[in-house]
């Protein structure tokens, strides 16, 4: 009996059994079967690396300790929150509305232009830089991922994307935007759609994965309108 071993001991000590999974084209011809070996992946090189400079984790650390001055701020405190963010190195245009209860994991990669909007539940998971244009609108629980993992390399090792949004981009309630994803300039981003590409200026996107049905038109009042 094993006592008072870790779970990675455990593991180390089982004989492994590989797994067996079969791939099919689409339309089920050509099908293949891969054997898959269960401890492929280098965990422990993983949690050895370092992801994060010195500098990096001090900031990450009193961040955290600041949120509470973030996240309890009454609503109407657009400056305050704006202030806090500037203070740890965000770069925040004049007369942005950050909701206090968007979610930002590192300020200093963010950059947010004039007049923006980020609304309600917005995660910015800035682990590299986010860029939101002019007049852009983040709607609420949308989500910005600029971080992923190398699943070629068996450490996974951390990748910190970079996500660019164009100015008077709306990307609606619910939507998730990739890593190394630019959104082209008054573009609009479709409800719970999923964007792992780049998205053309004045396009719609809709759906998981993201796809075009539409493009974002100027009327002769020179306000914008949605058509195919």
């Amino acid at each position: 009996m094993l006592v008072g071993i870790s779970c990675a001991g455990i593991w180390s000590r089982l004989r492994i059994e590989p797994t067996i999974i079969k791939t099919c084209e689409r339309g089920g011809s050509n099908c293949v079967e891969i054997e898959v070996m269960a401890g492929m992946l280098d965990v422990n090189e993983n949690r050895r690396a370092r992801k994060w400079s010195r500098a990096e984790q001090l900031g990450r650390v009193l961040w955290g300790l600041m949120g509470p001055l973030f996240i309890l701020s009454p609503r109407p405190l657009w400056k305050w929150r704006v202030l806090l963010l500037r203070s740890f190195g965000a770069k925040v245009g004049r007369n942005v509305h950050i909701y206090p209860d968007v979610r930002i994991s590192m300020p200093w990669n963010i950059s947010i232009g004039d007049n923006a909007a980020i609304g309600s539940r917005v995660t910015l998971y800035a682990l590299g830089p986010i860029s939101i244009g002019a007049e852009a609108t983040i709607s609420q629980g949308a989500h910005l991922c600029a971080g992923t993992h190398d699943y070629r390399d068996p450490s996974m090792p951390l990748v910190k994307a970079t996500i660019r949004v164009s100015n008077g981009v709306w990307i609606c309630a619910e939507a998730f935007v990739g890593p190394k994803v630019e959104i082209g300039s008054m573009a609009i981003i479709g409800a719970r759609a999923v964007v792992m590409r780049c998205v053309p200026s004045y396009d719609i996107v809709v759906g998981n994965p993201a796809r075009s049905v539409g493009r974002r038109k100027m009327n002769l009042t020179g306000q914008v309108s949605s058509g195919s």
